[in-house]
C-alpha cells in the first residue's frame, strides 16, 4: 500500500494522519465555497458539491501536483452567467433543467479542450508568466477571498449589516477561529489548527445553541445539500452546428480560465513545497475531471488556491489528502448533511480570512524600491484587475502582455553601434544589443549609407538577430547599400540568419570561423 502511494507522490513518504486530517479540514471548507459558487449562476447547491467531489477526486489521483485541491470555482461559475443569458436570448422559453444540460455539455467540451492542451504540451507556457504578474495574481486572489466573506456579516437578502448581539457573536466566533488557527501550532502540531478551530467553534455553537449564521442559511429556502452519489446525466441538447456555435466559445473560456488558474496555483504550491509539479499532466487531469463532472451532474471547475493553501499549511504533501477531502465531501452529502448544514459560518469565515492573510504576498511591498517601475505597475494592475473583475484569466493575460511590451521597449533602446574605419578604409559597425522587432527602427538609424566608404562590415558578434523583423531589417540595409553601389559584409550571423536573408545572400560573406550556432526561432524550451 505504501509503495503505491509513494509511486503516486513522486516517492515522498506519506504521513497518513496528517493527510487524512488535512483532507477532512479541506472537505469542511469546500462545502460553503461549492454552495456559494453554484448559487452565482443560479444552480442548486448539489450542482456545485458534485463538481467539487469529482474534480477533487480525479485531480488528486491523476493530477500533476500532489497536495493541490480542485473543485467548483467562482472564476468558472462567472462564465456560465454569460452562457445562460445567451441561451435565454436564443430560446426565451427555455426551462432551467434544459439550461443545466447546456451547462453540462459546455463543461464536457471544455474538458476535451483541456486534455488537448495537455497532449499538445501547452502547460509549459505558464513559464512565460513573469514574477510581478504572479505577485499581482496572488495578491488579487487574496483580496477576493477576503472580500468574499463580508456578505456573511449582512442580514440575509439585504444590504444591512448585522447589529447588536448578532454582530458581536459573529465577530467573536470569527476572531476565536482565527486565534486558534494562529496560536495552536505554537503549542502542538498533532492536529491541523484549521480543523481544531472548526471543531471547537462548531461545538460551542451547537452545544450552547448559539443563534448565528449557519451553512444552511446561505442556501435558498427549501434547498439542501443532502443527496446521493452523483447521478449519471447525458446532456439532452440538440447535436447541431447551431448548438456548437452557442456553447463552444463558453467552453473555450471555461477551459482557458480553468487551466490558467490551475497552472498558476500549481506554481504557487510548487514554491511552498519546494517541489515541482507537472503542468501538462495537470492539464489532462483537469480535462478528465471536467468531462466526468459534466456527465455526473457537476458544474465543472478547476484548482482552488484557497483550499490548496489550507491543505499545504496543514502539512499535506501527498495525494491522499485530496482523495480524503473528496470522499469526505461525498460522505457529507450522503450521510452528514444535517450536521454540516448546522456548521457556523463564523468558523469557515475565520478560516478563509486566515487563508487570505496567508495568501497575500506581503513581501511584495518590500520589493517596490528594488523592482523596475514597469514591474511595480504590472503587479499593481494585475492585483486591481483580479480584485475588481474576479476574472483571473483576463488579469493574468493583461499582465503578461504589458510585461512583454515593457520588456520589448526596454530592450529596443539597448541597440548600439560602435563605428570605426580600419587601415584599409573599410568602415566597421560593431552592433551591441538584441536586434528584434522593437529595435529595427533604431538599428536602421545607425547607418550613414550615403557618406560611408565603398566597403562596410556590420559585425553581430555582440548582438543577436532574434526574429523575422530583424531579418527584414538586414535585408533592407543591404539593399540600401546595394542601390548606391557599395559592398556590405555581415559577420557573425548564424546559418539560420544567412539562409533567411534571401535576396541578400549575394552580399553576405559570413565569418564561418566564429559562426554562432543559436537558432532564430525555436519551439523547444
Amino acid at each position: 500500500m505504501n509503495k503505491i502511494f509513494n509511486l503516486f507522490d513522486f516517492q515522498q513518504k506519506v504521513d497518513y494522519k496528517t493527510e487524512i486530517l488535512s483532507g477532512l479540514t479541506v472537505a469542511l471548507a469546500l462545502v460553503p465555497e461549492a454552495i456559494a459558487f453554484a448559487l452565482i449562476p443560479g444552480f442548486s447547491p448539489l450542482t456545485g458539491l458534485y463538481a467539487a467531489f469529482v474534480l477533487a477526486l480525479v485531480t488528486s489521483i491523476f493530477g500533476g501536483r500532489p497536495g493541490m485541491i480542485s473543485g467548483a470555482t467562482g472564476a468558472v461559475a462567472v462564465v456560465f452567467i454569460g452562457l445562460i443569458l445567451e441561451l435565454k436570448r436564443n430560446f426565451p422559453d427555455i426551462e432551467p433543467d434544459t439550461i443545466l444540460h447546456y451547462v453540462f455539455g459546455t463543461v464536457i467540451i471544455a474538458g476535451v479542450l483541456q486534455i488537448a492542451a495537455g497532449f499538445l504540451r501547452l502547460g509549459k507556457f505558464i513559464r512565460l508568466v513573469p514574477h510581478p504578474v504572479m505577485f499581482g495574481f496572488v495578491n488579487g486572489l487574496a483580496i477576493i477571498i477576503f472580500m468574499a466573506q463580508f456578505p456573511n456579516f449582512y442580514v440575509k437578502g439585504t444590504d444591512q449589516l448585522l447589529s447588536g448581539t448578532a454582530m458581536f457573536v459573529m465577530l467573536g466566533l470569527t476572531l476565536l477561529t482565527m486565534l486558534i488557527i494562529w496560536g495552536l501550532p505554537k503549542l502542538t502540531k498533532a492536529i491541523p489548527s484549521s480543523l481544531a478551530a472548526i471543531v471547537v467553534v462548531s461545538a460551542i455553537v451547537i452545544g450552547f445553541d448559539v443563534d448565528t449564521l449557519a451553512v444552511s442559511d446561505i442556501m435558498n429556502e427549501g434547498e439542501t445539500i443532502k443527496g446521493g452519489f452523483p447521478p449519471l446525466t447525458i446532456p439532452q441538447i440538440p447535436l447541431t452546428f447551431e448548438t456548437l456555435k452557442i456553447i463552444l466559445p463558453y467552453s473555450a473560456m471555461v477551459a482557458g480560465v480553468g487551466l490558467i488558474e490551475s497552472l498558476l496555483t500549481l506554481n504557487i504550491v510548487d514554491e511552498i513545497t519546494e517541489t515541482r509539479g507537472r503542468g501538462n499532466k495537470e492539464c489532462v487531469a483537469q480535462g478528465t475531471a471536467n468531462i466526468l463532472s459534466g456527465f455526473l451532474s457537476g458544474m465543472g471547475g478547476c484548482a482552488m488556491i484557497g483550499q490548496s493553501l489550507i491543505n499545504t499549511s496543514s502539512g499535506a504533501r501527498a495525494r491522499l489528502s485530496g482523495i480524503t477531502a473528496a470522499v469526505m465531501l461525498l460522505v457529507f452529502i450522503m450521510f452528514g448533511s444535517s450536521l454540516i448544514e448546522r456548521l457556523p459560518m463564523a468558523a469557515l469565515v475565520g478560516l478563509m480570512f486566515m487563508v487570505a492573510i496567508g495568501t497575500f504576498e506581503w513581501a511584495s511591498f518590500k520589493t517596490f524600491r528594488k523592482m523596475p517601475n514597469s514591474d511595480v505597475v504590472v503587479m499593481l494592475l494585475v492585483t486591481l484587475v483580479t480584485a475588481i473583475t474576479h476574472n483571473l484569466a483576463v488579469a493574468v493575460l493583461l499582465g503578461v502582455i504589458i510585461s512583454a511590451l515593457a520588456y520589448s521597449w526596454e530592450n529596443a533602446k539597448r541597440i548600439r553601434a560602435r563605428k570605426h574605419i580600419d587601415e584599409n578604409g573599410t568602415k566597421h559597425y560593431e552592433i551591441y544589443g538584441p536586434l528584434f522587432f522593437g529595435s529595427t527602427t533604431l538599428f536602421a538609424e545607425k547607418f550613414d549609407v550615403q557618406d560611408d566608404p565603398e566597403h562596410v562590415i556590420i559585425d553581430f558578434k555582440e548582438s543577436r538577430v532574434a526574429d523575422m523583423s530583424a531579418i527584414e531589417a538586414l535585408n533592407k540595409i543591404t539593399e540600401r547599400y546595394q542601390k548606391v553601389g557599395k559592398k556590405v559584409q555581415l559577420k557573425h550571423l548564424s546559418r539560420d540568419c544567412k539562409r533567411l536573408l534571401g535576396n541578400a545572400d549575394n552580399l553576405i560573406a559570413v565569418d564561418v570561423l566564429d559562426e554562432p550556432t543559436y537558432k532564430v526561432v525555436s519551439d523547444k524550451f
